[in-house]
């Protein structure tokens, strides 16, 4: 069998290989609901317990081995009884990327408190929406981030205290300081808490589709699920060691990167952020065999200039998603990659696949011995009412081979492993727009993704674009309508719709706003406006000014044509600025800064 570029295509040189992947990660997981009291904590204290002195996390800030996060841990969960905590309550965690992030979340698991993972880069106003939805009893924050938690507290009618964690603080509410006074020593049966697999362990927050952040639900059913699994899937051993540079508080980052390591008796090198100048050198020295991606990173390496450490590595598998057709080979080739594993799934989402055979540009497939647990159906896409396309009997039509859709997932509530749960969002109203119901007959229920996908003969998936209003950049879903309203928030705004458009030479699509505005508009004001309210990977960075925008008959903004023209000065007739991250205001887009940005000597 050949690929479509002819050569031998990897799902039959190595179908043997990816068959004991797939094993072994059925193997782990297969017994997880025999005992529905055994989660993440359970699983390192038998670890630590056979090799204690192992290295488990490693970082600039603190390095811990197998014992010593069993030991930080247990110190969290005295802290969370000393403070009253109780079996589902909720601690907000606002901490960057170190050790001590983990060692938090796992110890209030021991005693049944769940964790609100906030993300560090979201302004007050978002932050303060998070914690609001979380209904955390408490947050506790990094003294890096203390000034913006107080700001965001401020703005809700939700109390919540705020523990801050190091720094100069040293008022009653120094966490980090009460922690040197409890024991690390393993909970007696008067501190434990019946924890169970259904329990809410985690809230993810993710920006879905419209609006502010929704908070996933991640039970302790689904941390043991993905943990285990990917522990399988890549075959984890004592000797290796993970590289993550993402961030902990999304899934991958703080989940799947950690715990498929560290459920194999191996470690993590956890880094603050990504750096593509130090990157190389970093794995070398810290002698990674694993490194988890996302699509982006890969792109900025494959354009970085040559490294004296990027073929001196010990790296034997990459793991991620996102990783687009286009940068896989030229990553694979340059840096003597032995292999890649992409794979597709969201914190929500009922379905996941994997591209085990290492097919480049597939996010996978799923195989005829699990087609049973994971049932993922492509239907046809109506793009003028934003919705599956339904026929006349109100059902939805399934894609043909090469077909372009959106991929669902179907809802398996009394599924004997939980795989094809939907667990969902904290707020149902939130859940039940993800829930698609009479699909292929009355009364069954199907997740959607989101996504448009293709599926090719061979079984493969391959991701096509978002729907609706939400693109991808820099790795993070950005909600066009959240954009909007802040835009729309600004003096002298009249008129805002926000899309995204393709760059040459990056991954997913840059935020791009066409505004009406007053004459006395003020350029500098609303780009600190757009700074002081939205994260950076929110932020457009492209902005037009134009006399009117097209609607439709129904009042909704026309924005294919706009993203047609993207920001292209020739296009169109109308003024065109372009985010310069060396100035205050946007900078004038004229043709020669156009091909400044196609030529990648202008960064975006």
């Amino acid at each position: 069998m050949t690929s479509a570029s002819g050569a031998a295509s990897p799902a039959s040189s190595s179908q043997w290989s990816a068959n004991k992947d797939w094993l072994r990660a059925l193997e782990r997981t297969g017994r997880i609901e025999a005992n529905p009291g055994r989660t993440l904590a359970a699983e390192l204290d038998d670890i630590a317990a056979q090799n204690a002195a192992a290295p488990a996390l490693l970082s600039e800030h603190e390095s811990f081995s197998f014992g010593e996060l069993a030991e930080r841990s247990n110190r969290y969960a005295r802290w969370a009884i000393t403070h009253g905590l109780e079996k589902g309550d909720v601690v907000g965690l606002m901490m960057p990327n170190r050790p001590e992030f983990i060692a938090a979340w796992l110890g209030f698991h021991r005693v049944g408190v769940a964790v609100a993972l906030l993300n560090t880069r979201l302004p007050p106003a978002s932050l303060a929406h998070c914690i609001a939805i979380s209904k955390a009893n408490c947050v506790i924050a990094d003294s890096e981030y203390f000034a913006v938690c107080e700001s965001a507290l401020a703005q809700t009618d939700k109390f919540s205290k705020i523990f801050i964690h190091g720094g100069e603080h040293n008022g009653p509410h120094r966490i980090d300081l009460e922690l040197e006074d409890l024991s690390g020593k393993p909970l007696d049966l008067s501190e434990k808490r019946a924890v169970e697999l259904s329990n809410h362990a985690l809230y993810i927050y993710t920006s879905g589709t419209t609006g502010l952040p929704k908070a996933a639900i991640v039970t302790h059913r689904r941390l043991m699920n993905w943990g285990l699994w990917f522990c399988g899937l890549i075959d984890a051993r004592p000797n290796d060691r993970m590289y993550n540079c993402l961030p902990l508080y999304h899934s991958v980052g703080g989940v799947v990167a950690v715990w498929a390591v560290l459920l194999g008796g191996g470690s993590v090198v956890i880094r603050e952020r990504f750096s593509a100048s130090s990157f190389w050198e970093d794995i070398c020295r810290q002698e990674c065999t694993l490194f988890q991606y996302i699509g982006e990173l890969c792109r900025f390496l494959a354009n970085a200039p040559s490294n004296p450490y990027e073929k001196a590595h010990r790296l034997r598998l990459c793991v991620g998603n996102g990783l687009r057709l286009d940068v896989w080979k030229r990553f694979e080739q340059r840096f003597a990659i032995p292999r890649i594993l992409e794979f597709y799934a969201a914190s929500e989402s009922n379905f996941s696949l994997y591209n085990v055979e290492g097919e480049p540009g597939a996010i996978g497939r799923v195989p005829s011995f699990i087609a049973h647990r994971f049932q993922v159906a492509i239907v046809k896409y109506d793009f003028d009412r934003g919705e599956p396309w339904r026929d006349e009997n109100g059902r939805c039509v399934r894609c043909a081979r090469g077909g372009v859709g959106e991929a669902i997932g179907k809802i398996e509530a009394s599924s004997e492993d939980g795989s094809a749960n939907f667990e969902g969002y904290l707020s149902r109203i939130d859940s039940e727009k993800k829930i698609l119901r009479n699909v292929f007959k009355t009364g069954d229920a199907w997740m959607r993704s989101g996504d448009l996908m293709r599926k090719d003969a061979r079984g493969f998936y391959y991701f096509e674009d978002r729907v609706g209003d939400t693109f991808r950049w820099r790795g993070e879903n950005v909600a066009a309508s959240e954009v909007a309203e802040v835009i729309a928030a600004c003096p002298r705004v009249a008129e805002v719709t926000v899309y995204g458009v393709e760059v040459q030479g990056y991954d997913g699509r840059a935020g791009m706003a066409a505004v009406v505005v007053a004459p006395d508009f003020d350029l500098a004001l609303l780009k600190r406006h757009i700074d002081a309210s939205l994260p950076d990977y929110a932020r457009p960075r492209f902005l037009r000014i134009t006399d009117s925008l097209e609607t439709t008959e129904t009042f909704k903004l026309k924005k294919n044509a706009l993203a047609a023209q993207g920001f292209d000065p020739g296009a169109t007739g109308d003024l065109l600025y372009c985010a310069d991250p060396r100035r205050e205001t946007y900078r004038h887009l004229d043709g020669d800064l156009y091909h400044s940005i196609l030529e990648g000597t202008f960064r975006l």
